[in-house]
């Protein structure tokens, strides 16, 4: 008698367990498409961006399922604390999700109820989509697979760190450097130094509480000082500016071979 789950396995967990790195694709542009194309680029996860991307309910869904003809595992990042709408995207798929502005161990607690099943939490019971992604035992081991994430993007986050570490059922922090830069420094740019220092206590904090911590990177250069100052899971910019900045190199390239090969040059 095989008493194993019959539930999709999320690997990211796999991953964080055994101390791998997670690169993480984030979408911000309502394409199927490009998310599936994304989905197959090595990425461990995708996050489908509902805060700032133009993204809405109906195209998140249809890039969820995008997402899982890939290797990679399909996370969200909802607009804001809303229970209601974090059931629904789990509904639809998703195996994680990112919760922007969080502040306090109340909201992070009302995260994670939002998250779980009964009696751990509050999600009301209509898997629709999870259950075709998940597998026939979604509804009873989904709590163990799906990623709960809160984000630390503000001072009062920084403040009551320790309590929001300390919530059962936290997997993962993920920090928005932007927004900490704008309260810490006043400016989103590279003198960052405040914010800089902000990140690495909030790196320490969670290290020494068991909690992975994840970031956004403006570039994989980025990630990959990110992944060596200690992150689990790093976020190497989003499809647009890689998108606009693979453009505009491919214009540079283009226009210094032209002007190479002018006339004035020599080259004809």
């Amino acid at each position: 008698m095989n008493d194993q789950p019959n539930i999709r396995r999320n690997p990211l967990r796999e991953r964080l367990a055994e101390g791998q790195t997670i690169v993480n694709a984030w979408l911000s542009i309502p394409s199927s498409y490009s998310a599936e194309g994304m989905g197959h680029a090595g990425v461990h996860a995708a996050t489908v961006d509902l805060q700032h991307g133009m993204i809405g309910p109906t195209d998140a869904l249809h890039m969820l399922q995008a997402i899982s003809a890939t290797p990679a595992v399909p996370l969200v990042r909802v607009p804001s604390l809303d229970p209601a709408f974090l059931m629904r995207v789990l509904d639809s798929g998703a195996y994680g999700v990112i919760c922007p502005m969080i502040s306090t161990a109340e909201e992070t607690a009302e995260l994670v109820r939002a998250c779980r099943y009964p009696p751990t939490g509050i999600r009301s019971f209509g898997p629709a989509r999870g259950l075709l992604y998940g597998g026939a035992d979604y509804v009873a081991h989904a709590d163990s697979e799906i990623l709960v994430i809160p984000m630390i993007e503000t001072v009062a986050a920084v403040e009551n760190l320790d309590a929001i570490l300390a919530v059962e059922g936290v997997d993962m922090i993920y920090i928005g450097p932007n927004d900490l830069a704008f309260v810490f420094d006043g400016c989103v740019g590279p003198d960052r130094r405040k914010s800089e220092e902000v990140i690495a206590h909030v790196l320490e904090k969670a290290k020494a509480a068991g909690i992975p911590a994840g970031i956004f990177c403006a570039d994989g250069a980025e990630a990959a000082r990110r992944v060596a100052q200690g992150f689990a899971l790093v976020t190497p910019g989003n499809d647009f500016g890689i998108l606009t900045r693979g453009m505009r190199a491919a214009v540079a390239e283009t226009l210094g071979a032209t002007a190479a090969c002018s006339p004035a040059q020599g080259g004809y």
